[in-house]
């Protein structure tokens, strides 16, 4: 199976040419240039939250499954939950490292927006190939039937788009095949169904050490701000810099993650992010996690830490880093597009509404 650096290499041609496509769909105004999609957007939209015998729709808008007991698993857990599930018509095609054919994917989640019995749409796993449906979404038609959307990784193109067309809340959550583990569950439950305002801190633990040595947070710069809460994954977000599918970032509590990058890398997508002119627009940033982020072996390297401070420090907002976000076993569940604030110096963000209705 291709990393998904290498997934991103090989696909870029065909997204560009997918975004020239769109463009002459969907409107210059909506797909041209640093334009931002979300300035004909009003109040932010929250959808119905979640409740025992509600339908999820299970989509694939990335690359393929491999594994069809990675599917078992999700239909038995959401049975457990108390929920039902249909599945999209196309999860179990394959086109490469993809999940299908572009017009498949996207037809399936078209098809999970216009489907009256389904509550919430739940992203199977990620990878790459959300950003290539984006011009091939039916904006209007998902506006008028606004529901819940949960992944992360990938997903980030479609969370932050659906958020930039339609101003619908979405979720920077599990995907379908992560682990249904309490943590997981009790933070979708608490954020889907009860529709909490909630405060995301990490989960201290101690084994046999004196102090917590897991889920450790850091304080990069103190302080407190508000704003709404806007990011993902940090590769994604920058793939997509300038297509017309990101929000408007101004005054926003910016949070990022990323999985199995190299420092170097790191450098120069924070660099792209500073130069277009989204990180001086935040408010406040968290860092999630970056697993399989070490430096390569054989040549001098900064570390993540020396990254974060180069970039975020001189921004003079509230930032830390370490937060139970991303690629981990045990993730917050994020409302995106909801007002909250952070508290750098106590390593927390807090919603200042609930995300669902």
């Amino acid at each position: 199976m291709p990393t998904r650096r290498e997934l991103l290499r090989s696909a870029s041609l065909a997204l560009f040419g997918a975004l020239l496509a769109g463009s002459r769909s969907v409107g210059a105004a909506e797909a041209g240039g640093s334009q931002n999609a979300s300035s004909a957007v009003g109040r932010p939209v929250k959808p119905r939250r979640l409740k025992r015998g509600d339908t999820v729709g299970l989509v694939l808008p990335s690359s393929v499954e491999w594994d069809p007991t990675a599917i078992d698993i999700l239909l038995d857990s959401l049975t457990a939950l108390g929920l039902k599930s249909k599945l999209g018509k196309h999860v179990s095609d394959r086109r490469g490292y993809l999940a299908g054919r572009d017009e498949d994917r996207a037809s399936d989640v078209n098809a999970m927006f216009a489907d009256p019995e389904v509550t919430a749409i739940h992203c199977v796993r990620g990878g790459w190939g959300a950003a290539r449906l984006l011009p091939l979404l039916d904006w209007a038609a998902i506006a008028k039937s606004p529901k819940i959307v949960v992944g992360y990784s990938d997903i980030t193109a479609l969370l932050l788009s659906l958020y930039a067309k339609t101003g619908l809340i979405t979720f920077h959550g599990p995907n379908g095949n992560s682990q249904w583990n309490s943590f997981n569950v009790d933070w979708m439950r608490r954020v889907l169904w009860n529709g909490e305002a909630a405060t995301f801190a990490n989960l201290k633990e101690t084994t046999d050490t004196l102090v917590p040595v897991k889920n450790r947070t850091r304080t990069i710069v103190p302080g407190k701000a508000r704003g709404r809460l806007l990011g993902g994954n940090l590769t994604v977000l920058t793939t997509i810099i300038g297509s017309g599918y990101l929000p408007d970032f101004k005054d926003c509590i910016l949070f990022l993650e990323d999985v199995d990058e190299e420092p170097y890398r790191l450098d120069r997508m924070f660099t792209q992010l500073k130069l277009a002119g989204i990180l001086g627009q935040a408010r406040g940033v968290v860092w999630g996690t970056c697993e399989k982020c070490a430096p390569g072996a054989g040549f001098g390297s900064l570390t993540i830490s020396d990254i974060l401070d180069d970039h975020l420090k001189s921004l003079g907002v509230p930032v830390y880093s370490g937060a139970m976000i991303g690629h981990v076993s045990r993730q917050f569940t994020l409302p995106l597009g909801v007002q909250v604030e952070i508290d750098a110096d106590a390593a927390t963000l807090t919603m200042l509404e609930g995300a669902v209705v």
